[in-house]
């Protein structure tokens, strides 16, 4: 301990009235009995050797305060580290001694989460204090609070801060400063996972008239014709049939170079994704391992992309000869962008970004009528079109880049319900087929393959 720090003194919350600040110790009724309260501080040595001022107050007596200071001197450093370190000044530390190991995007939520959200409600609080009864209630607190459209946060969301303060705590235990990590301690509310549905035409009465939409919905068979058919002449048409048919996301449709496309196999490779961040681009690996993946085409499709290339390359040649001129967006993109050829641009040549796909995909929505989904609902889409077609499990999985089967099963086997009423007949249909070669047997009418109307209205179904 460095003893000129190691000081007890008295302070109190009496204000200036000129100044409306704090006296703390220069109060003039510190002598008086009772008036203010006793602290102590001493100085420690915390995490790489760094020297940190911990203090504690609240005392009546000055004896009080020279009793703790002692027992603080006296116990294990770790206790006395941990006293020093503020919930807010650690989340800071830790995020720096972390940014040089996470992606871009990464550092992005974590820095939201933290300056957003955790250092407002528990940033005054010392490691040493911070308990799990004291976080029940911050994350308590937190799954009340609103956002700017007046809807409650949702729990996805809440899970996610809590992920954020798990690890930066997690941090906190390795480095020695607090035994064990309160949040443990803590119980939310499990985020329920919406499941894609299809936009039945009860839905679409539904959405008409009271404005009711299912937060995640893909098209039927028909409304996804009706998009396509009207995006024919739109300039990123190969873009919305690459997203609607084979699933890829947003940013790994925007990362797309030329030389991804292999024409004569007919095969397309994801190896990167475009994330908008504040003030630049990022462009870097996709969402898993598992999304750097290689895609099988269609004819139609690989043509539409051999010929989004000389599109673009006309368009670029044009735009040469005008004056506008934009700053160049690979100037502010990190250290993975390609000095390629874009599959998809805009006209003066320049990466497509990614949310302009999302407002695009919006407009042409609305200016076909078409009942609302977002874009990577299209990606939904996608894997129900592969799933009605009778197309495996793992290979759909592969086509999405999922990192398990269980998320692409546990995802859309819920979509199509006709699937699950094509089976139980399919079933059915077998016992009554054996049922007849038994001699003396008899299980109802005959077999009569049979889906419901209601069901197969999806316009999916394939008998």
């Amino acid at each position: 301990m460095n003893t000129k720090q190691d000081i007890v003194f008295k302070r109190c919350g009496c204000t200036d009235e000129a100044t409306s600040r704090q006296f703390a110790g220069r109060c003039p009724r510190l002598a008086e009995p009772g008036h203010g309260s006793w602290y102590y501080a001493v100085q420690v040595t915390t995490v790489g050797g760094r020297k940190a001022r911990y203090r504690r107050g609240g005392f009546a007596a000055r004896e009080d305060a020279i009793a703790a200071r002692q027992a603080i001197l006296d116990g294990p450093a770790d206790e006395a580290a941990a006293g020093a370190w503020t919930v807010a000044r650690w989340l800071r530390y830790w995020l720096a001694q972390a940014e040089p190991h996470l992606r871009p995007s990464t550092l992005h939520g974590y820095r939201d989460h933290v300056d957003r959200y955790l250092i407002p409600s528990i940033g005054r609080i010392t490691l040493a204090d911070l308990t799990g009864k004291r976080l029940q209630a911050c994350f308590s607190i937190l799954a009340r609070q609103r956002t700017k459209k007046g809807t409650l946060i949702a729990a996805s969301t809440v899970d996610r801060i809590r992920a954020t303060l798990r690890s930066a705590l997690n941090a906190a235990v390795r480095e020695g400063l607090i035994t064990s990590n309160p949040l443990a301690q803590v119980r939310l509310d499990k985020p329920v996972r919406p499941y894609p549905v299809i936009w039945t035409d009860e839905r679409v009465q539904a959405w008409r008239r009271d404005g009711i939409r299912p937060p995640v919905a893909v098209w039927t068979l028909r409304q996804l014709i009706t998009f396509l058919t009207g995006v024919e002449n739109d300039r990123l048409a190969a873009l919305w049939w690459l997203i609607a048919l084979r699933g890829l996301r947003r940013g790994e449709a925007a990362a797309l170079d030329r030389d991804d496309l292999d024409s004569e196999a007919r095969e397309l490779t994801v190896t990167r994704q475009i994330i908008a961040l504040p003030g630049e681009l990022y462009c870097g690996p996709p969402k898993s391992r598992a999304s750097v993946r290689t895609i099988a085409l269609d004819e139609d499709g690989t043509r539409r992309l051999v010929d989004q290339a000389v599109k673009q390359a006309v368009e670029l040649l044009k735009h040469q000869f005008t004056e506008q001129r934009h700053p160049d967006s690979r100037a502010r993109t990190g250290p993975g962008w390609r000095k390629g050829r874009a599959m998809f641009t805009y006209a003066d040549g320049r990466p497509i970004r990614p949310e302009y796909l999302t407002h695009r995909f919006n407009t042409l929505v609305r200016e076909f009528g078409l009942p609302p989904i977002r874009l990577h609902d299209l990606r939904h889409g996608a894997a129900t079109l592969a799933l009605a077609s009778h197309t495996d499990l793992k290979v759909i999985q592969q086509m999405l880049g999922h990192s398990s089967i269980v998320t692409t099963a546990d995802t859309y086997t819920s979509v199509l319900p006709e699937t699950a009423h094509r089976a139980a007949q399919a079933t059915a249909d077998m016992i009554m087929k054996a049922a007849k070669t038994i001699p003396g047997t008899r299980l109802g009418r005959a077999a009569v393959t049979h889906i419901p109307a209601a069901v197969t209205a999806s316009g999916y179904c394939q008998m």
